[in-house]
């Protein structure tokens, strides 16, 4: 069962954080009864600003290749999300059953990421789709894209 972060509104109603709780919610029936534990979150809106950082660069990702092995290739957000927080270093070198070594990403749950790490992986990831997708924009124009999207301008 996947982790969901929920947002109590002021009619006591709860909704879902982000587009992908969204999706998990989608697959629960209504009317049916769910079990949860709840645990305080960190800065919620810093949780929306990170994914709106993500979203932009998943926007502009171009994966390059359009076929592998006769499959038609596909831009999939959550290996997007994963690879950024690779690349900003927050990863774990693992070993599949083949002896193969990869490196599994961190978890950004909040009960899995302290708000300072959390930080740190934002700043991070800024300059990861600075360096790896959004080569022409500069720290600045991101940071007005960021904030457009979340309506602080």
């Amino acid at each position: 069962m996947p982790e969901l972060t929920l947002i109590k509104r002021l009619d006591g109603s709860f909704v879902p954080a982000t587009h992908q709780d969204a999706q998990h919610c989608e697959k629960i029936k209504v009317g049916a009864g769910i079990r949860a534990e709840w645990k305080q979150k960190r800065n919620i809106r810093f949780h929306r600003k990170y994914f709106a950082l993500l979203n932009i660069g998943f926007d502009a990702f171009d994966p390059g290749i359009q076929e592998y092995k006769g499959f038609p290739v596909q831009k999939s957000f959550e290996r997007y999300r994963k690879d950024v927080i690779c690349a900003a270093g927050f990863y774990d070198v693992i070993a599949n059953l083949n002896g193969d070594v990869r490196r599994e990403a961190h978890s950004i749950s909040f009960g899995r990421m302290s708000p300072e790490q959390f930080e740190e992986l934002y700043s991070k990831s800024i300059d990861v789709t600075l360096q790896r997708v959004l080569t022409n924009y500069t720290h600045s124009d991101l940071d007005q894209q960021v904030n457009r999207i979340l309506g602080m301008c």
